[in-house]
């Protein structure tokens, strides 16, 4: 019998209180701002924060499962049945987080609540296919009902610290991203497609944000009394939101590859684009052609994994086992490249086994894919996306050591602007750019030397 993975349901109170080794705090001890006032250390990684990483790594795959279940049941899709199932594990995990915290009865009547708006949304594809308009309008009634119930249950448990209308907005933010996504698909318009699916990813981030400050607000001894919103948390999750996105795209790109699906182009574009988030961030402090060049480095193995969903439709393997040694030479290449970067801190050697597990993770996704063993697709794919996590605070404790001045902070005093209702400041703000301008101005040097190296 095939184990499945259950790591994300380790109850909070115990694997959310070991921060990762080394990368806890980049500066043990406080400081002091102009004013006079205590900073907070550049902490990466603490109780707190990893709550926040946890709920952000479940609620963001929720969004990026759902729509891709959505879309495979429309289709009549051989893989449906698995990407639903990835779909039902993801409930579990966050209804045992829940639990973890607020009591097993809590989290049994969560995952009651959560699962069924679940269900509504397959109701809405199966009337979506049959043509029934009646049924997609009970079926968005029927979610309507649910915002509520959510809304009340959430607003009950953190002791009214999210209120219950603000709630409900979020929700409905949630539920329309999703229908959007849906409806667009079905009428072909797959531009609307992707950049809602991509909005709907990053929305889940401020959700995290809202329900792990209330958590540690509420119960502040079992989180060291540490806070979730700090500069050094956001720039984690920032990362966290862009890593684990190229993963889910790249693994969904590389599925509609090999079906030849009309929407192909766009998955890859909402692929590229969140390339160009990365490349903005060079571009913004050394100019266009340092931002071109870094782009040119990071899409190297985008292209080689393009060129092997090619060779395995055309069943060309010396294509194959060339796409594969291109991968091997990127690994080295951006491994030395971040070692250098972060001057030391994240070692080539430690990068080149993670860069590896992450390619493997989207080759034996899309193998198991392509010989349609989906249940090991979909299993390949959770843990692509999960591992892109533990990148996100490599690399982000690496920044926040190398500049710890910039992530200092005050203890925040009120709730901050989240997904729970209105705007969601994460993800889509301008904060990311900001915290990782000192590392990208390391990047220079090292740029110059590959781009001297390229035109010779």
């Amino acid at each position: 019998m095939k184990m499945k993975r259950t790591w994300l349901a380790v109850p909070l109170s115990v694997a959310l209180l070991v921060p990762a080794a080394g990368v806890a705090s980049a500066n043990e001890g406080h400081s002091m701002n102009h004013s006079g006032n205590m900073k907070m250390p550049t902490e990466v990684s603490n109780p707190a924060i990893d709550l926040r990483a946890q709920l952000d790594a479940i609620l963001s795959e929720h969004a990026y499962l759902a729509v891709v279940a959505m879309q495979k049941g429309i289709d009549g899709k051989e893989d449906f049945d698995a990407a639903a199932a990835q779909l039902n594990e993801n409930t579990d995990a966050l209804s045992a987080a829940v639990g973890s915290v607020y009591g097993e009865e809590a989290g049994n009547a969560f995952k009651e609540i959560w699962g069924s708006h679940i269900g509504y949304f397959v109701d809405y594809v199966k009337a979506t296919a049959a043509k029934d308009e009646d049924g997609k309008m009970k079926a968005k009634k029927d979610l309507d009902e649910y915002r509520s119930e959510q809304a009340q249950f959430l607003d009950k448990a953190t002791g009214g610290r999210l209120k219950a209308k603000d709630l409900e907005e979020g929700l409905k933010m949630h539920v329309n991203e999703l229908i959007t996504a849906f409806d667009s698909y079905t009428e072909k318009d797959y531009d609307t497609t992707y950049s809602t699916v991509r909005e709907s990813i990053k929305h889940m981030y401020g959700v995290g944000k809202g329900l792990s400050w209330a958590i540690t607000d509420q119960f502040p001894d079992k989180f060291e009394k540490k806070s979730a919103d700090t500069p050094a948390a956001n720039l984690r999750a920032d990362l966290n939101y862009l890593f684990s996105e190229h993963a889910a795209l790249a693994a969904l790109a590389m599925q509609k590859g090999i079906d030849g699906t009309e929407d192909f182009d766009e998955a890859a574009a909402a692929l590229n684009e969140n390339t160009n988030d990365l490349s903005a961030a060079v571009a913004s402090v050394y100019g266009k052609e340092g931002g071109e060049q870094y782009k040119k480095i990071w899409n190297s193995h985008i292209g080689y994994l393009v060129d092997y969903v090619k060779a395995t439709g055309a069943k060309d393997e010396k294509a194959k086992e060339m796409a594969l040694k291109e991968l091997d030479e990127y690994r080295a290449e951006q491994a030395k490249f971040l070692d250098a970067a972060t001057e030391g801190r994240l070692k080539a050697a430690d990068l080149e086994k993670g860069l590896e597990v992450h390619i493997d993770q989207l080759l034996n996704a899309f193998n198991s894919y392509n010989e349609k063993d989906y249940e090991m697709a979909y299993d390949s794919i959770h843990e692509a996306y999960n591992h892109m996590f533990g990148v996100g605070l490599g690399v982000s404790g690496a920044i926040a050591d190398q500049y710890p001045d910039k992530f200092m902070s005050s203890m925040p005093a009120e709730m901050p602007k989240t997904g729970m209702g209105g705007t969601s400041d994460a993800g889509n703000s301008s904060l990311i750019w900001m915290s990782v301008s000192g590392f990208i101005l390391a990047l220079a040097a090292i740029a110059a030397i590959v781009r001297k190296r390229r035109l010779n």
